[in-house]
């Protein structure tokens, strides 16, 4: 999507939200998902995922519907934005980390077998969500990291491929050229400062920030439609991943989690994808749950095990799912200075067949909401239900606009 200079500034940069973070009911729409999320009975077959698996859900559901594997069913629709070189948040084409290398993370849970693997920090391999099905399937270990993960990936025949393309590397380069001093006290930290307001000297100074970018941005030969895209990732580090559950008629259960990472990460970061019980958690018994946003919120809450517990507990996979977004919000205190600049977005899906999208704001902006996608018989991307109002906004906050 392009952005133009005035629609980047009003909404990205200098937009404030008026967003109360005090427990309440989802709106309107969330308590009709409510309704049709707890009464059954369910159909089975059912695949649920991001929203970017959705054209990747007719194939996995018809080989799922045929008798294939739960897990085998995941990896296909996984495995599309993974290939997808446009994809800029899974596999091929990822963002890169700080030294302009892509490191990927996934994980897989089989329920039929209980079994579980992982890989993180992975480079110069595409499809690490089938790594990750082979640390499962063909070690003693549960999870594999960096060189050893790549050294094993090639042991068991995947290639391996530069995954840097030409447009993640310009745009590696803006970051780099432009931006490449962001990183400083998280939202956690006693130090974090707040979000200068506009109208202040500082907003003028990172107007013609902005302006210096565009210019960089097509010095690199970044296309004029694609420029301020190009800046909002510099600026606004995308978070992007796909989970994916799936789920046949005879009650069997597998979930997947895959991405390429925050991007300009720092070397060896791991975000939530390739962790178990944060990423992706799958129990047989229960049910299956993934997570796409804020990786290190998400570590902090073990997400994706606390609504398989939650469940387990007799608690639908609506409410499951928003007890752990609300413990998210309790370890900020409700504080929305902090929380805006956070979010999650939840996938659940019940062993009977019953699932759940839900995340902590309505979406990234107003035409932009969070979406499920879910194929049980008909393929469609639902809204999710969501914790508070409102639209969540981009971490950092306005880089070199805060005030020390």
């Amino acid at each position: 999507m392009a952005f133009s200079r005035r629609e980047f500034i009003t909404t990205a940069v200098l937009g404030s939200l008026s967003l109360s973070v005090d427990a309440q009911e989802p709106k309107e729409k969330a308590s009709k998902v409510r309704q049709t999320m707890t009464t059954g009975p369910y159909p089975r077959p059912v695949i649920i995922c991001a929203a970017n698996g959705l054209n990747y859900l007719d194939d996995a559901y018809a080989f799922l519907k045929n008798g294939g594997d739960t897990l085998d069913a995941a990896l296909r629709v996984v495995k599309g934005p993974e290939d997808d070189p446009n994809d800029d948040s899974v596999g091929l084409g990822g963002l890169p980390n700080e030294e302009g290398v892509v490191e990927l993370d996934s994980c897989c849970m089989h329920g039929p077998t209980r079994r579980a693997g992982s890989v993180g920090g992975v480079r110069n391999i595409k499809n690490v969500s089938q790594v990750a099905k082979s640390v499962m399937a063909h070690t003693g270990h549960v999870m594999l990291v960096g060189e050893g993960a790549e050294r094993f990936a090639v042991a068991q025949g995947f290639s391996r491929e530069n995954l840097l393309t030409e447009h993640s590397r310009k745009i590696w380069l803006l970051w780099k050229e432009t931006h490449s001093d962001w990183w400083g006290p998280g939202l956690a930290n006693p130090n974090w400062k707040k979000r200068v307001k506009p109208g202040s000297p500082q907003s003028e100074e990172w107007q013609m920030k902005i302006k210096r970018m565009e210019e960089v941005a097509a010095d690199l030969g970044i296309e004029p439609g694609l420029r301020m895209c190009a800046i909002r990732k510099v600026i606004f580090p995308p978070t992007g991943t796909i989970h994916c559950s799936a789920l046949n008629d005879k009650g069997e259960i597998s979930g997947s989690t895959t991405t390429s990472g925050l991007a300009w990460k720092i070397p060896g970061r791991v975000g939530d994808s390739p962790i178990i019980g944060a990423g992706c958690y799958t129990d047989q018994d229960v049910g299956s749950a993934g997570a796409t946003g804020s990786g290190e919120e998400n570590i902090k809450v073990a997400g994706a095990h606390t609504i398989i517990e939650n469940m387990r507990r007799g608690m639908s996979p609506l409410d499951a799912g928003m007890d752990a977004l609300k413990r998210i919000a309790r370890n900020y205190n409700g504080d929305k200075d902090r929380l805006k600049y956070t979010d999650m977005t939840y996938y659940v899906l019940r062993k009977d067949g019953a699932w759940a999208g839900v995340s902590l704001w309505e979406g990234y902006e107003a035409d932009k909401p969070h979406r499920i996608a879910v194929h049980d018989g008909t393929k469609r991307a639902e809204k999710t239900a969501n914790l508070f109002p409102g639209f969540s906004q981009a971490w950092p906050p306005t880089p070199g606009s805060l005030v020390y």
